[in-house]
């Protein structure tokens, strides 16, 4: 498989926020094509860097591009979510990033079936050891698991009739590819392009990825067991890019530097979230609903 050029999303802010140049271990959660990894690696000689995924295929990827600075780096096929049980000096560790977005690289490979613009079958697992996949959620939940879904993880306001529709088109005939389910959703939601509209299928793509993926479960635990973990100066940054993750990200940073009971944990580096430039959004429209939000451990 060919892969496109690989554009980090706000690369200059990301290592801004990790102050990415001093020495010590930089972990990297979602390494993807190591686009933030590589630039760590090469601007700062002093830095070692740990980088885990689940996505093999991108994993390679990630190891060829990295192999000039192997000796500096780790790479674990796992989840980010298992990171605390390592054997890790936490005490050295510096910065770590946790980019929750979906790549290019995966995007664009229609066998992923991750995309509602290209044809493929409706698979849409980041890591293939994964026995659960969107043609399994759509051929066996039920009407009212399916509504539930669309609509929490998905915000569709016609969840209900999707999920009607998809119950009733399934008895008859199997909805196996991201094409099927496309035209099942445009039809039930009277799809009509228009400029600054979301596509409901890029709602309904969203709430089954997540669902697949388990994406949102256990991201506010880890970050709380990370900024614990971490010494004094160390930053987290996390770049989320729809209202769930950035919600989950926004309220756990807010927690964690809240002064209760007990001293404030951290200091919130990002009041507002760090969004794109125009610039950058111009370079690469993918990165437009990108979020950054960061903070320093105390």
């Amino acid at each position: 498989m060919s892969v496109k050029r690989h554009v980090p999303v706000l690369l200059t802010e990301v290592l801004e926020y990790l102050d990415a140049s001093r020495e010590g271990i930089y972990i990297d959660c979602t390494i993807g094509l190591a686009g933030h990894a590589l630039e760590i690696l090469k601007t700062n000689p002093r830095a070692e860097l740990v980088g885990f995924d689940i996505d093999a295929a991108a994993l390679a990827e990630a190891k060829e591009k990295l192999r000039p600075y192997a000796q500096r780096v780790q790479i674990y096929h796992s989840d980010f979510r298992y990171l605390p049980e390592l054997d890790i000096d936490f005490s050295s560790v510096r910065g770590l990033l946790l980019d929750l977005g979906l790549s290019s690289f995966q995007l664009d490979s229609p066998e992923r079936g991750f995309s509602f613009n290209q044809d493929g079958p409706l698979d849409m697992r980041m890591d293939l050891r994964n026995k659960t996949t969107a043609f399994k959620i759509i051929d066996t939940y039920s009407e009212p698991k399916l509504s539930q879904l669309f609509q929490e993880h998905g915000e569709l306001r016609q969840a209900r009739r999707l999920a009607r529709e998809i119950v009733t088109r399934r008895k008859g005939h199997k909805i196996q590819t991201t094409a099927d389910l496309r035209r099942i959703i445009e039809g039930v939601c009277h799809w009509i392009p228009q400029k600054g509209k979301v596509h409901p299928a890029a709602k309904a793509f969203q709430a089954l990825r997540i669902e697949v993926n388990g994406e949102l479960t256990g991201v506010a635990e880890f970050l709380v067991e990370m900024a614990g973990k971490v010494a004094s100066g160390a930053r987290l940054v996390a770049i989320s890019f729809h209202s769930l993750e950035d919600r989950i990200v926004k309220h756990t940073f807010a927690r964690l530097a809240a002064a209760n009971e007990k001293p404030a944990l951290v200091r919130l580096l990002t009041r507002k979230p760090i969004t794109p430039t125009e610039e950058e959004i111009a370079a690469n429209s993918r990165s437009k609903p990108a979020k950054l939000r960061a903070i320093e451990k105390i």
